[in-house]
């Protein structure tokens, strides 16, 4: 897998919106932030533009990322927002100019998807908060790893024992992000590879036997056997079935009970305030024992 060079001061940032219509003053606010801490930005051309829920017809959508990723000046790329949009695009991008140039993909939720694209072309991205966050937050936790991140100041992770762990270590591609996503990628050549892959998951407004549903597809269709690690971040605003008679961690828990990975539960990733970002498509070693769980990059 292939690292795209960290950012020096003054870089530039390309700013699109490839999926859903953005806050236009969340967008600004995230582009200040990006100023203040040393880096220039550029919006795309249709960053503003609105064609229903999305932030622009799917020929606009598409000419902002092809350019931002061909643009040999931009060495970063941040998507505003998520919320339905990027599958449009997938089949009509061209990686030619990217490949020779690769530079880091910003983004979670519906930029899974993209995540999957980039990685399986062999170049790293980072899953990570978008413009409402950096917009609202300024310097939280998640936005200062953001930051460091991209400056080439890898973070390590170390979070508090969950009850439902799986102690054990690990080392893999650390691939993943929106569960959903990721299930509407499944049998296309977009799905990610599961062998070597510690794989991390998080998910919004889902019934709770919707997100058993799609682990069980993970399942029967071999990959949670062929992984070498789970991180399960959360799913936030997920109504808890009763019908189920369990949690959602407790329905993903039985699933992989019977694999010998460590899993690591409650991560901080995914539609909360506490979203880490994750590189996709890096190594990373997966540590969770009786006190606590460790990721290193």
């Amino acid at each position: 897998m292939k690292n795209s060079p960290f950012l020096q001061k003054n870089d530039l940032i390309s700013i699109i919106a490839p999926s859903g219509k953005v806050n236009k003053d969340y967008v600004i606010n995230s582009k200040k932030l990006f100023e203040r801490f040393g880096f220039q930005t550029k919006l795309g051309s249709h960053v503003f533009s609105q064609y229903g829920r999305f932030a622009g017809t799917q020929d606009e959508r598409l000419s902002d990322l092809q350019e931002a990723l061909d643009d040999p000046q931009s060495k970063a790329i941040f998507c505003a927002r998520g919320g339905y949009g990027v599958i449009h695009l997938l089949e009509k991008l061209s990686l030619n100019q990217f490949n020779k140039n690769p530079k880091f993909i910003i983004g979670y939720s519906d930029i899974t998807a993209l995540h999957s694209v980039i990685n399986n072309a062999g170049i790293c991205s980072i899953h990570a908060p978008m413009s409402s966050h950096l917009s609202e937050e300024h310097e939280d936790a998640a936005t200062l790893y953001l930051m460091d991140l991209l400056s080439g100041k890898l973070p390590g992770y170390q979070i508090d024992f969950h009850h439902l762990n799986k102690t054990g270590q690990a080392k893999g591609i650390l691939r993943g992000g929106n569960l959903s996503v990721l299930a509407s990628l499944r049998g296309t050549p977009f799905d990610f590879p599961a062998e070597n892959t510690i794989l991390f998951i998080e998910d919004i407004s889902e019934q709770a036997y919707h997100i058993e549903r799609m682990m069980y597809n993970l399942k029967t269709g071999g990959i949670l056997k062929k992984i070498s690690g789970l991180i399960v971040g959360q799913f936030s605003d997920c109504e808890e079935d009763e019908s189920l008679c369990k949690t959602i961690y407790q329905a993903i828990f039985d699933l992989v009970s019977e694999y010998n990975y460590p899993v690591c539960f409650n991560f901080p990733v995914g539609h909360v305030k506490d979203n880490y970002p994750m590189i996709c498509g890096a190594v990373v070693h997966l540590s969770v024992n009786d006190s606590n769980c460790v990721i290193e990059y």
